[in-house]
């Protein structure tokens, strides 16, 4: 593909913490009340996506729907874009955790469901 018939703007996919995708762009994008720091790079924020049933694998839905902080370990890295290690989602600031858990949530509720809440 051609950089102007790209699918997933550059921008969006290799710094996933623009001001474009941060101001909103994005519903599934977590800008991290504390960065996290790998070496030199600082990962200002996260853009997960929803999992297919293969990434659920060893996994039980209850406990991501209860926020299992082991579950999330499992799942996140699989969802994360940059990829987060579980070491990662082990040292988040709680808000962040809570706010990926919320995203993570999400991903389980119907159109319907989704159609259903206020604006």
């Amino acid at each position: 593909m051609s950089p102007k018939t790209e699918a997933v703007p550059a921008a969006t996919a290799a710094e996933p913490d623009t001001p474009a995708v941060a101001a909103g762009t994005n519903p599934n994008y977590v800008q991290l009340d504390e960065p996290i720091q790998r070496g030199e790079q600082t990962i200002k924020g996260v853009t997960l996506r929803k999992p297919r049933a293969g990434e659920l694998r060893g996994v039980q839905l209850a406990q991501l729907m209860m926020m299992d902080v082991a579950a999330l370990q499992t799942v996140l890295p699989r969802i994360s874009t940059p990829t987060l290690t579980a070491h990662d989602v082990g040292n988040l600031d709680p808000a962040d955790l809570m706010e990926l858990a919320l995203k993570v949530q999400g991903f389980f509720m119907t159109k319907a469901e989704r159609e259903s809440l206020p604006a």
